[in-house]
C-alpha cells in the first residue's frame, strides 16, 4: 500500500481544504477521496500525476514515503486561493434516492459508506440540517393533473422519532418503514402513523410509530415540468377537503 491517502490528507491539512473542495479540483467524488485517504481504494495513475504535478511533488515522493509539513510547505500554494473561492460557493450535497438504487438504500439506510456514495444533489440549502433526496417514481401523490408525478425530485429534512408525533397532519413525508420507502401524507393517531396518498383510488397505509426506521419531511420539490400557477381553486378546494377529512377523523 502507498502512501498516497496519508499524503492528500495530510496536504488538505496544511492547505485548509475541505474533502469537498479537495475533490472538486480535481474531479473527484467526495467518497472516492475518503477512500483514497482511507487506504480503502488505490488511485488510478493518472489522479496521481495530476495532483502530483499540481503541487510541484515527484511522484515517488507521493507514494513510496510520508510528507512531513515541512515538505508541504515549500511546495506549490496555489490551490489554498482557488479552493477558497469554491469553498465560497459550495453548495450542500444531498444524497439523492433513485428508483435504481432504491432496494440497496432500503436494505443499507444506516450505513454512512453507502450513504456517502449515492449520488448527491447540489443546493444553497441550510448546510448545518440533514436532508436526503428521492426521485419520485409512482402517481400515488398525484391528484387529476395536480401533485408528484414520476421523475419529479422531492428533498427532505430528517425528522428524530422523537418530534414525529409532533409534525402537523398533512404534511408529505418521506418514510422508511418494514421493506418500503413511502412518499405520501402523514397523519398521526396516538401511538399509529397513517400514511395517505393524494390519488383517491390509493388505500390508507398504517403503521406503529415503533416500525418506522427513518422519516423526512418534504421541504423542497423539483419538478420535470413547469407546474401551473393560475389555477388555484383545485388546490384550495384539496385543502379544504384534507381538513374536512382532520376534522371527521377527530370527532
Amino acid at each position: 500500500m502507498s502512501f498516497f491517502g496519508k499524503n492528500i490528507k495530510k496536504i488538505r491539512g496544511v492547505k485548509g481544504l475541505s474533502q469537498q473542495a479537495f475533490a472538486e479540483v480535481f474531479d473527484l467524488k467526495r467518497a472516492t477521496l475518503g477512500a483514497y485517504e482511507e487506504g480503502r481504494s488505490e488511485p488510478k495513475i493518472d489522479t496521481i500525476i495530476k495532483i502530483a504535478n499540481h503541487f510541484s511533488i515527484s511522484i515517488g515522493s507521493m507514494l513510496t514515503s510520508e510528507l512531513t509539513v515541512n515538505e508541504l510547505l515549500r511546495f506549490k500554494g496555489d490551490l489554498t486561493v482557488a479552493a477558497e473561492v469554491v469553498k465560497k460557493e459550495e453548495f450542500t450535497s444531498v444524497p439523492c434516492i433513485t428508483e435504481k438504487n432504491m432496494k440497496e438504500y432500503i436494505q443499507f439506510y444506516d450505513k454512512k459508506n453507502f450513504v456517502s456514495d449515492l449520488p448527491v444533489l447540489q443546493l444553497p440549502i441550510n448546510k448545518d440540517k440533514v436532508f436526503r433526496g428521492y426521485t419520485v417514481s409512482s402517481l400515488e401523490m398525484t391528484n387529476h393533473d395536480k401533485g408528484l408525478y414520476p421523475k419529479d425530485v422531492v428533498v427532505g429534512e430528517f425528522v428524530p422519532k422523537e418530534v414525529i408525533k409532533k409534525l402537523n397532519n398533512g404534511i408529505v413525508v418521506l418514510v422508511l418503514v418494514e421493506d418500503a420507502l413511502i412518499l405520501r401524507r402523514l397523519y398521526i393517531a396516538k401511538k399509529e402513523v397513517v400514511l395517505r396518498a393524494d390519488h383517491k383510488n390509493i388505500e390508507d397505509k398504517k403503521y406503529e410509530l415503533k416500525d418506522i426506521k427513518e422519516l423526512w419531511r418534504i421541504r423542497y420539490v423539483f419538478f420535470k415540468r413547469l407546474p401551473e400557477f393560475n389555477d388555484l381553486l383545485e388546490e384550495k378546494m384539496l385543502f379544504l377537503e384534507q381538513e374536512f377529512t382532520k376534522l371527521k377523523n377527530s370527532l
